[in-house]
Formats: C-alpha cells, structure tokens, sequence
C-alpha cells in the first residue's frame, strides 16, 4: 500500500500486485464527476504556477526593497561559500524541497543577493533534497535484506550529490565555471542581442510578466502602508510563505494526475540501461515537479529487489536534472536585467547537475565510487541501526550547524 513520506512524497508499491489507496487531491472536495474533477486539477496546476512565479517575483522585488544597494553587506555572513552551502543543505532539508530552495533563491538573485553566494546554495539543495529518500528507506527497517538494498539505493543519491559539490565547488572558487557558462546562457536567452532564443525566450518572460504582474501588484498595495524596509520585509515573508504552500499543492495535484503515469515510466525505462534510466528519472520529475517523489518512488522497487542498485543509480541522476525545471519556471517572473539574473541563476542549477552527470558518470573511474560508498554504509547500517541515525542526522543536520557556527566564531 501506498505510503505518505515526509513532503508529500508517495512511494511506490514494493510490488505490482499489492492493493494500493487511491490518491486524494486538495481539490477532491468539490462535488464534481471524474473527468470534471481531473479538469479541475489540471486547473489548479496552472494556478499554482502562477501563484509560483508571483511569489517569487514578490521576493525579489521585496529584497530590493529591503536592502536598496546593500544586498552583498547584508548577506556578508553568507560570503564564506562553506556557510552558503550549508545554508542550502539546511533550508532544504527543513523544507524537504529543492524545489523550493532554489525558487526562493532565484527571487533573491533577481533582488540583488550576490551570484556567488547563490551558487553554493544551490550546490547545497542538491545535497539537502536526498534526505527524504533516505527516510523513506528507513520504513524497511524491520526487513534486513530489504532494508540493505532500500538504504544502498537512498545513499547513492547523498554520495553522488555530495561528490558533486566536492568536485565543482571547489573548481567554481578557482575558475567561476558556472557562473561564467550560465552567464553566456543567460546572454543567449534574454536581452536584445541574443538572437532568435533571447526573442522566444524574452516573449514568454513578457507574456508571463505581464500576466503574474496584477497579482503582484496587489500584495504589494497591501502592504505599501508599511515603512521600509519592513515593506521589503513583508514582501519576501508572504512570497516564502506562498512558495511553500504552492510547492506542496502543486506536488499534491500532479501526484494525482501523473504518479501512476510516472511510475509506468519508471517500470519501463529504469532497467533498460544508463542513459534510459538518466532520462527517465529527468522525465518523471518534470511530470510530478519533485526528486524526492522520484527517487522515493524508486526506494521500495530497490527494496524488494525488483531493480538492482546499478538500475536505480542513473535514475536518481535523472532526477537531478528534471527538478531544475521548477527554477527555470519560476525564472520567467522577471523582465529586463532582473530576467537575466534570474535565469542566470536557474541555469546555474541546470548546469551544475547537467556537468556532474557527465563527470561523474561519464568517468569511468568516478561511476563506481558513489555505488561503493552506498553499498559500504548500507551494510554498516544493516549490521548497526545506530550508522544510520548518524549519517541522517549528521550529513543533513549536525555538520552543518556545527561548520556554520565554527566559520562565525572564527
């Protein structure tokens, strides 16, 4: 049977043939019949989209308004690109939503929050959005076969994640790898001077600002009684508040409208090979708008040994890349140079999973080594719970805290 997991996430049978609950929408109040109700949901999908993009736009004009010129100062704590990342690797993990951290962070860019410390906090969502794929791995606890191969399939995902950071972040300190290439992806994409992509992309951000701009306009008439830079504030505390409403009612619907679809597609492709596994996992996330649906969907199938940990592997990667759709969305909020910060920050994203991928994956001598640090911690926590509580608690909660209030005191 179907089981709810921490943000929302459904996972997968462990087998086809076991009885599973129907999926209930926030909509299925309304008194209306099947193809009505799915009409509906399709409806508030598009909703909750606006009510994103909106959100996010009140963000960043909020922290415009907030910080005038002083964003780098005001942020100066978060200049050490260790504590960034560790602020990225918390918000997410409390949120239980990538997705959500880097919407958030991409209206902070377009308001001015400095490109470098925005880069290691989204390094750091990747990081922090493995942690509800881990949990759900934990409910096989009692199954110790089931448990080593669900808590094997969970941590590939950390390690791959975590070599990503340890490769690319250092080499973004050195060289700006990223902020340099999604600085010329962004200049192909919007402006005058990027061709036909910078016309096609600039028409959707026009046609989006100009249907999002009503809504956003009307929270901040709501609130322009209030002085700055409580007025800035304020925004930025409504537009946080409707991302996390709006994230979870968007995954809500689409878990009633794709999940089934998504795991059709995840039977079919994740054991036809590596690349077909990447791109399922990719076109799976795109269809629910979560990796930790995606990759929880795939924890009880590693479980029960229907897909080994090879198979599963390269879907995770896969899900990596499709939740930076979610950014990109958001991204197109904003017109004029705050559409260029935006989606420079979304690319940034896009670019870092799109780079591990092929490092990672593509080297032979790195594909292997996440699959081995998995294997080797999941035989740790099979023969001693207490390995996994430690890993849980200290790579998503513990460590960070302790490197953030080190790098302060010091």
């Amino acid at each position: 049977m179907s089981e709810p997991i921490p943000g929302g996430a459904m996972t997968a049978a462990p087998t086809s043939g076991a009885p599973q609950r129907e999926a209930r929408g926030p909509l299925d109040f309304l008194p209306l019949g099947a193809s009505a109700q799915k009409f509906a949901n399709w409806l508030g999908v598009a909703a909750g989209i606006y009510v994103l993009i909106t959100a996010v736009s009140l963000i960043g004009g909020g922290f415009k308004a907030a910080t005038g010129d002083q964003a780098g100062q005001l942020f100066q704590f978060a200049s050490n690109p260790f504590i960034a990342l560790m602020i990225g690797v918390l918000a997410t993990a409390a949120t239980q939503s990538s997705s959500t951290t880097t919407s958030i962070t991409v209206g902070l860019v377009a308001g001015g929050l400095p490109l470098e410390i925005a880069i290691p906090v989204l390094m750091g969502a990747n990081i922090g959005t493995t942690l509800t794929n881990t949990l759900v791995s934990l409910g096989m606890v009692r199954d110790r076969d089931g448990f080593k191969r669900a808590f094997a399939a969970a941590t590939v995902h950390d390690f791959f994640n975590l070599i990503a950071v340890a490769i690319f972040l250092p080499l973004e300190l050195m060289f700006g790898l990223l902020a340099r290439s999604s600085a010329w992806l962004a200049d192909q994409t919007s402006g005058t001077d990027g061709g036909i992509f910078a016309t096609v992309f600039g028409g959707i951000g026009a046609f989006v600002k100009a249907v999002t701009t009503p809504g956003a306009d009307a929270v901040k008439w709501s609130t322009s009684a209030l002085p700055d830079p409580w007025y800035g504030i304020a925004l930025i505390v409504i537009g946080i508040a409707l991302i996390l409403f709006v994230i979870s009612f968007i995954g809500k619907l689409l878990k009633v409208l794709m999940v089934g679809r998504a795991a059709d597609v995840l039977h079919t492709a994740i054991g036809r090979g590596p690349l077909t596994g990447i791109g399922s996992g990719a076109i799976v996330t795109v269809m629910v708008q979560s990796s930790s649906t995606t990759t929880s969907l795939a924890i009880p199938l590693a479980g029960s040994g229907q897909f080994s940990l090879r198979q599963i592997y390269p879907f995770t990667i896969g899900a990596n890349v499709g939740t930076t759709v979610t950014a990109l969305i958001a991204a197109f909020g904003f017109t004029g140079i705050e559409a260029s910060l935006a989606l420079q920050a979304a690319y940034v994203h896009l670019l870092f999973n799109l780079f591990a991928t092929v490092v990672i994956f593509g080297l032979p001598f790195l594909r292997n080594v996440p699959i081995r640090g998995a294997t080797w911690l999941a035989q740790l926590a099979t023969d001693n719970k207490l390995y996994a509580a430690a890993w849980v608690l200290g790579v998503f909660v513990v460590i960070p805290l302790v490197l953030i209030l080190l790098t302060v005191i010091f």
